[in-house]
């Protein structure tokens, strides 16, 4: 099967064709925007970090900000900057290099100010906006497709409706030769025996059971009861009463597939098939991390209702029941509340989400994409210094 994808330099393929004003610390967050805004087509992001990071925390943000502004969902890049942080835009723009990707930088103390900074970066956006104009889409087959997995707002029908039906259609997209992204580790906390069970060897079996349990050892180091947020308050007024059983529904999302690799948030699968990335279950620094790894669209399932999309890839959404479909309609783009009042199957369900996700992949809009939803965040290891 086959798709509409704009091929980039690199050979990946993007399923967006977006310009990106991208901050590398948040003291240039406003700045970015206003040049966003001064420039339609573009889009842009607002985050806390940038500055005061060390260690493991410092290579997870470089390592996010760096597969965030080199997607192939952007055709190009402008970092904005500071000009005295730790992560400067020449520090983004040297690891672009490497991709391939098409950058420009600028800095609000080298241009003398906001203001200045504003009328380059304007400038600059439109040169990066005409370029980008020229490229079209063209048929790539859907083994380019990289899935991101993802639930939020989950109630007790998750785990039979919305995330099964997502992970038929996983399975359909690694069939192809595509790759799906299983995450939110601490929501498979419970479950490592039946996701070892489908490791592809030894040492991605290691990894399963070495990642859970790492996210759970760091979770009782806070001295806190993990319940406070897993399952969520809405997740249990949703019906979902432990861990466990919020974990055996997630974990549906991935399908029967054998699982290829674990990879570390925000890093790119060197495998095809299924995947998985420790991360947050936060739905907005998991989005990011997905996207950092290389999904060019996202499946979110929820039983609640959440309306959260992201900048640069379209965020599918499944609802699990029909009552929630009903309520927030707008926000939704497939009911598999049908499976359970019997008009459809997780079978069919999943070969329409399947279906929609190469229309999106070809250029088709979301509904949160129309409502202009674009969250973003990017999670801190540490105490910044």
């Amino acid at each position: 099967m086959k798709f509409l994808g704009y091929r980039r330099n690199n050979g990946n393929v993007g399923t967006r064709n977006h310009i990106l004003i991208f901050p590398t610390v948040i003291c240039s967050s406003i700045a970015a925007q206003k040049i966003s805004s001064k420039v339609p087509g573009t889009v842009s992001v607002t985050h806390p970090c940038g500055c005061g990071h060390v260690g493991e925390d410092k290579e997870q943000v470089i390592r996010t900000m760096v597969g965030f502004t080199s997607h192939p969902n952007v055709a190009s890049v402008l970092l904005v900057g500071n000009g005295c942080e730790l992560i400067t835009p020449d520090v983004i723009a040297r690891e672009l290099a490497k991709t391939g990707q098409r950058v420009e930088t600028i800095s609000i103390q080298e241009a003398g100010g906001t203001t200045k900074c504003v009328e380059e970066g304007e400038k600059l956006a439109e040169r990066l906006l005409a370029e980008a104009s020229r490229i079209k889409r063209e048929p790539v087959g859907a083994s380019e497709l990289i899935l991101g997995l993802e639930c939020g707002g989950s109630d007790a029908f998750s785990g039979l409706t919305a995330n099964p039906a997502l992970g038929v259609a996983s399975d359909l997209l690694i069939a192809e030769g595509g790759t799906a992204i299983l995450t939110e580790t601490t929501e498979m906390l419970g479950a490592e025996k039946i996701l070892a069970k489908r490791a592809a060897d030894a040492e991605v079996e290691k990894n399963i059971y070495g990642t859970i349990a790492a996210a759970e050892a760091k979770a009782k180091s806070m001295g806190a009861d993990i319940r406070g947020a897993q399952p969520a308050p809405g997740n249990i007024v949703g019906g979902l009463t432990t861990i466990e059983e919020k974990s055996l529904g997630c974990i549906r999302k991935g399908g029967s597939s054998t699982i290829m690799q674990v990879v570390k948030y925000a890093e790119e699968p060197t495998k095809r098939g299924l995947v998985i990335m420790d991360g947050t279950a936060f739905d907005v620094a998991s989005d990011t991390g997905l996207i950092a790894s290389g999904a060019q669209v996202i499946i979110f399932t929820t039983g609640r209702g959440t309306p959260v999309g992201t900048p640069t890839v379209p965020v599918i959404k499944v609802s699990s029941n029909t009552t929630t479909y009903n309520k927030v309609k707008e926000n939704i783009d497939i009911n598999a509340g049908v499976i359970l009042d019997g008009s459809d199957t997780i079978q069919g369900v999943g070969e329409r989400i399947f279906n929609q996700l190469l229309e999106v992949a070809s250029g088709k809009l979301v509904k949160a994409e129309i409502l202009g939803h674009c969250e973003f965040d990017i999670p801190t290891l540490g105490p910044v210094i």
